[in-house]
Formats: C-alpha cells, sequence, structure tokens
C-alpha cells in the first residue's frame, strides 16, 4: 500500500469517526434542547436540575458545532472532551462505574480525538503511535 492512499483511507476513517461523534453529540444536544422532559430523569438522577437541559443541550450542539468545522476542530475536541468528562465525573460521583452513560461518553471522547488524529496529519507529528518493532 503507497503512502498516498494509506494517508487517504486514514483521512476517511477519521472523516467518519468524527462524523459519527458529530452525529451523536448533535442528536443528544438538540434532545436535551428540544425535548427536555426525555433527558430530564436522568438529570434529576445525577442530582442536575432538570430545567438545565436546554442549557446542556446548547453546549452539546455548540461543542459539536465547533469540532465539526475544520478551522475550530480542535478547540470542538478539548471543549467537548471537557463536557464528556464532566459527564464521566457526574456518573463515578453517583457510584455508576462502567454505566452505559459513561461508557458512551468515553467512547464519544475517543471517536473525536480518534476521528481528529486520522483526519488531521499535524496531530500525528506531536501524537505520534510508534511500533514496538
Amino acid at each position: 500500500m503507497s503512502d498516498r492512499s494509506k494517508s487517504d483511507g486514514l483521512h476517511r476513517l477519521g472523516r467518519a469517526a468524527s462524523a459519527l461523534a458529530v452525529v451523536a453529540l448533535l442528536a443528544d444536544g438538540i434532545v436535551q434542547f428540544l425535548v427536555p422532559a426525555l433527558a430530564g430523569p436522568m438529570l434529576d438522577e445525577a442530582g442536575f436540575d432538570t430545567g438545565m437541559a436546554p442549557l446542556l443541550g446548547t453546549l452539546m450542539i455548540g461543542c459539536a458545532v465547533l469540532y465539526a468545522l475544520p478551522k475550530t476542530a480542535v478547540l470542538g475536541a478539548i471543549l467537548t472532551t471537557g463536557f464528556l468528562g464532566g459527564a464521566i465525573c457526574a456518573h463515578v460521583r453517583l457510584g455508576e462505574i462502567g454505566s452505559p452513560p459513561e461508557i458512551i461518553s468515553l467512547v464519544l471522547g475517543v471517536l473525536v480525538w480518534g476521528g481528529l488524529w486520522l483526519r488531521d496529519p499535524r496531530l500525528r507529528t506531536p501524537l505520534p503511535i510508534r511500533s514496538t518493532t
């Protein structure tokens, strides 16, 4: 496989991972913003005021949009990581280690950074993956 085709394959894989993350973040954000009653029980269980659903949805949509735009993708990834880290922390605080929402947040974080790493060669220089052989 040539370096060019390998690079194209990595780029396509990165775009697919990033697109999946953006769709998931937008879907969750839209649900929280437009249908806060669906998010209310989960927020209440986590100890948050259910009235915060529209605000959290707006923040999530904002992070997804920043991440989706090439010029602001790194900022979007950083903000998304903070948001998802807060979600993970809330579940750890509740003793829900390994719960589905916590796993989903972790997977989304990996998709966000993995997708960005695969589609942006500038990130592969400071964050290389080296083989052990």
